[in-house]
């Protein structure tokens, strides 16, 4: 077996004992959930015994950011961020090999699969951990990214898909009056699961991202029917097409909030081949919990960081839990003149569009301590003076405050950066020798 795999990953946690094996039995109706979520941002869970399926559940497998570190070799945060940037502009080709019977078994049914139904709201068995791989039928390049995927039937699943490069490529064949091949791959490498949650330029593939986090060791394999490349040692493969004259209600699902995502008409995926690993682990990743958040939300750090220290220097940069991960960022920044708080700020929301609040603190705060944050704010910010709002403009589709469909919203930054214009014993706190 290969190292770089999600087995390899999981034996790497287990020898470090951050790998719970849970044993009692299972039900994949909110009982897997229950417990990821009891556990969030603890132990990778290996459910051995899920009740009516025969496949074991995994889950919370990098539910921390430094897993994302071990995995890609990266010793911090912003080394992770620059390798992440370098492949991302930098990527390298992998060699698919042409054993079209790289995965031992086939089988008949979704319901063959221990897909999960996470909260009491959901619409549906919903898969969260398929990335999707298609290829552009003009340039010939390949795709990978995350989409979340609910269960109609035992062969049809209705994706979710967001008007970047999966819809364009899927637009291209639909144009054509043709169905867009696709593979599903779940069960990866989090070096995989990093990149596929990137947002590359168009053109790039995130397998060939993956591959240069790796060091060019990923090992990948061509399925012929398709034509699509697929990570050699991922868990399970799912073979289709997205139907050109098909669209069905998705949701309602919870997404990165924590709250319902509304309703919507989405593609229908034809699921033509269903193939499993021999003893396949089934990969479940908890919407809304720490898992979600890291992989979802790493990129978007690495791009914040990246467009904030071409006005500043930057010391750390974080997407907060209470902010979803996604919506709240605090930045701190070694200060050496005024505005540098509020060009940090602009800098951050053309970084991520998605942004709606940025906290601008100096360098002796602690990003990950919201009450140093917030000591910040309370002790180094006039809002006559520090406060920044953008009305009406673009943010995100998950945001229940802002209106979903036209994605127009309120930004608001907070410069909780000490003034350059009094000494700087005003601002720093007391201590006590030792």
């Amino acid at each position: 077996m290969a190292e770089l795999c999600l087995r390899g990953f999981l034996q790497r946690l287990r020898g470090s004992g951050e790998l719970l094996v849970w044993r009692d039995e299972v039900d994949i109706r909110y009982g897997v959930s229950r417990i990821l979520k009891e556990h969030d941002g603890g132990p990778a869970i290996l459910f051995e015994s899920v009740k009516g399926h025969e496949l074991r559940v995994v889950g919370n497998v990098v539910s921390k950011r430094d897993r994302l570190m071990a995995a890609t070799g990266a010793s911090s945060d912003v080394e992770l961020y620059k390798k992440l940037l370098d492949a991302c502009s930098n990527p390298l080709r992998t060699k698919p090999s042409s054993d079209g019977a790289f995965m031992e078994v086939e089988l008949s049914s979704l319901k063959e699969l221990p897909i999960l139904i996470h909260y009491e709201g959901d619409g549906g068995p919903y898969i969260t951990s398929g990335i999707v791989v298609a290829r552009d039928p003009e340039t010939d390049f390949q795709n990978a990214s995350f989409h979340r995927m609910m269960v109609i039937d035992d062969k049809r699943l209705v994706l979710r898909i967001v008007p970047r490069h999966l819809y364009r490529i899927y637009e291209k064949y639909r144009s054509a009056g043709k169905d867009a091949p696709v593979a599903v791959m779940i069960g990866c490498h989090p070096a995989v699961m990093l990149a596929a949650a990137s947002s590359p330029p168009y053109g790039v593939s995130e397998l060939h991202v993956a591959n240069r986090l790796l060091g060019g060791r990923l090992e990948t394999a061509m399925l012929p029917e398709v034509g699509l490349e697929v990570e050699r040692w991922c868990e399970v493969v799912l073979v289709g097409r997205l139907l050109r004259g098909e669209i069905h209600d998705e949701g309602p699902f919870v997404d990165i909030t924590g709250t319902y995502d509304i309703v919507r008409k989405q593609p229908v995926m034809a699921v033509d081949r269903i193939l499993v690993r021999s003893d396949a682990m089934y990969q479940a990743l908890l919407p809304a919990g720490s898992e979600h958040r890291v992989l979802m939300g790493f990129f978007r750090e690495a791009l914040i960081w990246s467009y904030t220290s071409r006005v500043a220097e930057v010391k750390a940069v974080r997407l907060t839990k209470g902010g979803c991960g996604w919506l709240h960022c605090v930045i701190s920044i070694r200060k050496a003149t005024e505005g540098d708080g509020k060009n940090v700020i602009l800098a951050a929301f053309a970084a991520h569009p998605s942004l709606k609040m940025v906290v601008v603190v100096d360098d002796d705060i602690d990003v990950d301590d919201p009450s140093d944050v917030e000591w910040a704010v309370a002790t180094r910010f006039q809002a006559d003076r520090d406060l920044v709002v953008i009305g009406r403009v673009r943010g995100s589709s998950l945001d229940p405050s802002a209106d979903q469909r036209t994605l127009l919203t309120t930004k608001m930054g907070i410069d909780a950066t000490r003034t350059l214009t009094k000494p700087s014993h005003h601002f720093e706190r007391a201590r006590i020798p030792s």
